[in-house]
């Protein structure tokens, strides 16, 4: 059986204690993800990474597009953030900057920050411990600009630490209610991001592990999002024709491929990078205590070491040649915050308020909040000297433009196509993977179905349309190449043609 809740816990003053810290890191989780969203908003970095374009897009196109419906969400991305955006991007000036969207991370960590701290005033009676988490989370400067923008990680972060507390709390008044919430957020959790599998994998492992002899209370914690997931795979093999992952999107790094002992540097090289270490020890130290105290009988806190499982995924995807990105190291600094605090309830009472602002300060002093140069504010900004080259082939095209549809490859150019909105193409110009059978009849003859080809040349090596018109010297006969700029080449058919 699961231990009980200290009594100290479950006076109504310790509860009322507990709701407290929660509306203070809410309302705290608010106010400083606003105002880190206003900056980076400001300094024209909200959407500074091609991905929080592309995912723009994809919610966009399901209305915005030559076939719309629900086949546009056809993609290797899970569908739960784009099916969020979708009134989020109907104005038009909210998908050109993403502006309602960035609310949407901005409550999703909030809500999860919040969750957390009122968990751990409940589970360790530590008002100190349950505000000190948060605050290291929402002090890292990685953390804020990610929430600041469009991306799916901020609702990856928020719905974890949702999940892990549902999942908690189910398991110790095992009602039918808690059940059905905690089996509900984790089948949210699994449609948001790959590592959301792990995580929600972890937690039902854990879960049927504690409570194997009433494995039909909590039935649910599994049959949710195992089902969820069971819809994403069927919907998307019944709108791409294939099953997600099935084809390599990426050319394989061969610094990282099948190199254990370089990725496992990288991976900890990157998130000391990402959080200083004084929030990496705090974290590795609250690992530490929850191992101890899992030994010790206090079986429940085996659910938090969820929050490290992400980690896998980009272990995993660097080993078999990913290239590296940094932003996928982000949640185990999301990880540290929350298990720093259950090293700080592990102090004595009277250190805890000068070791908590202790290690704050030193992670401040470490990883300024507001740091426009933290590695994910400037990784998210590798790709704009290339994105400004490419306005040059924009004001060609909008200035030729005739209206017909444009040849482009969605898998490599959704970003820029969100950028062209801004000249006035909408997403209903382009032809693209999302259009079945015309995108196929396009790819036979090009010149029959369109005047205008758009072709990215660099990017991983190039995309479908310049790997087709390298095997097939046919493929662009009566065009001619207009303009090129940051690898992104112009084409347009000859008259006559």
């Amino acid at each position: 059986m699961l231990q009980k809740y200290p009594s100290s816990i479950s006076d109504p003053s310790a509860r009322t204690s507990a709701r407290r810290v929660a509306w203070i890191v809410l309302a705290g989780a608010l106010v400083t993800g606003g105002a880190a969203a206003l900056l980076y908003a400001s300094s024209n970095l909200t959407l500074s990474h091609y991905d929080a374009r592309a995912h723009l897009v994809v919610s966009r196109r399901v209305f915005d597009s030559l076939t719309p419906g629900w086949r546009q969400f056809g993609s290797v991305w899970l569908p739960l953030p784009h099916l969020l955006n979708l009134i989020a991007t109907i104005p038009d000036w909210s998908y050109r900057t993403g502006g309602l969207s960035v609310l949407i991370s901005m409550v999703a960590l909030s809500a999860g920050l919040s969750a957390a701290a009122w968990r751990i005033a409940q589970r360790t009676g530590s008002m100190v411990a349950a505000l000190a988490g948060p605050a290291l989370v929402l002090a890292n400067p990685n953390v804020l600009y990610l929430q600041s923008t469009p991306m799916t990680e901020p609702l990856l972060f928020g719905l974890t630490l949702l999940s892990v507390v549902a999942v908690d709390v189910c398991l110790e008044v095992r009602s039918e209610s808690s059940a059905h919430r905690a089996g509900a957020l984790l089948a949210t959790l699994v449609l948001t991001r790959y590592e959301g599998w792990l995580v929600g994998g972890t937690l039902v492992v854990i879960s049927v592990a504690l409570s194997w002899r009433r494995l039909r209370t909590i039935q649910q914690l599994w049959l949710y999002p195992a089902g969820a997931v069971a819809v994403f795979l069927a919907a998307s093999f019944a709108s791409t024709g294939k099953w997600p992952l099935s084809d390599s999107f990426y050319v394989p790094d061969p610094e990282l491929l099948h190199q254990p002992a370089v990725v496992m540097d990288k991976i900890w090289t990157g998130f000391l990078d990402l959080a200083g270490w004084p929030l990496a020890a705090g974290g590795l130290v609250g690992l530490f205590v929850l191992v101890i105290q899992a030994l010790k009988a206090r079986r429940h806190v085996l659910l938090y070491l969820a929050l490290v499982a992400p980690v896998a995924l980009p272990s995993m995807a660097f080993y078999s040649g990913h290239p590296f990105r940094i932003r996928y190291l982000i949640p185990m600094v999301v990880a540290a915050g929350v298990l720093a605090s259950f090293a700080l309830a592990a102090l004595p009472r009277r250190l805890q308020p000068v070791l908590a602002l202790l290690v704050l300060a030193l992670a401040v002093w470490q990883r300024p909040p507001l740091d426009m140069k933290a590695p994910m504010v400037l990784e998210a900004q590798w790709e704009t000297p290339f994105r400004l080259e490419r306005e040059k082939v924009t004001a060609v095209l909008a200035a030729r433009d005739d209206g017909s549809p444009i040849l482009a490859s969605m898998g490599s150019l959704a970003h820029y196509m969100q950028e062209a909105s801004w000249a006035g193409l909408s997403l209903d110009r382009f032809l693209h993977e999302g259009n079945g059978d015309l995108w196929l009849d396009a790819l036979k003859s090009p010149r029959r179905s369109v005047r205008w080809v758009l072709i990215e040349q660099r990017a991983e090596g190039g995309d479908v349309l310049f790997a087709r018109a390298q095997r097939d010297v046919t493929f662009l006969a009566g065009f001619e190449r207009v303009i090129e700029g940051g690898g992104l080449a112009l084409y347009e058919r000859r008259e006559g043609q």
